[in-house]
Parts: structure tokens; C-alpha cells; sequence
């Protein structure tokens, strides 16, 4: 989360403060952006050995 929008899920009265709505928007968002988040649940075909 940070990497892509500088928010820190780290601090409690922040994600208290923050609908479920957001949050889901913003993990919907790095499923869509090159992300980590991305490329662990998406990664890139793998080539054929030659």
C-alpha cells in the first residue's frame, strides 16, 4: 500500500477511520498497477526452457 500510495496501513487510527469500501478500492488498485500485490497473485507466464 505504501509503495503505491504512501499510506501506511500501520497506523490503527487511520485504518479506523477508513470505510471497508475504501480500503477495497485501494487493494482493487494495485491488482490493476504493477504492484507486488500483482505480481504474486498474477505472475508472468513462465518462458519454455529451450
Amino acid at each position: 500500500m505504501h509503495e503505491v500510495y504512501g499510506i501506511d496501513l500501520g497506523d490503527p487510527r487511520l485504518m479506523r477511520s477508513r470505510s471497508w469500501r475504501w480500503l477495497r478500492v485501494r487493494v482493487l488498485g494495485l491488482l490493476s498497477a504493477d504492484s507486488r500485490l500483482a505480481r504474486h497473485l498474477a505472475p508472468p507466464p513462465e518462458t519454455p526452457a529451450r
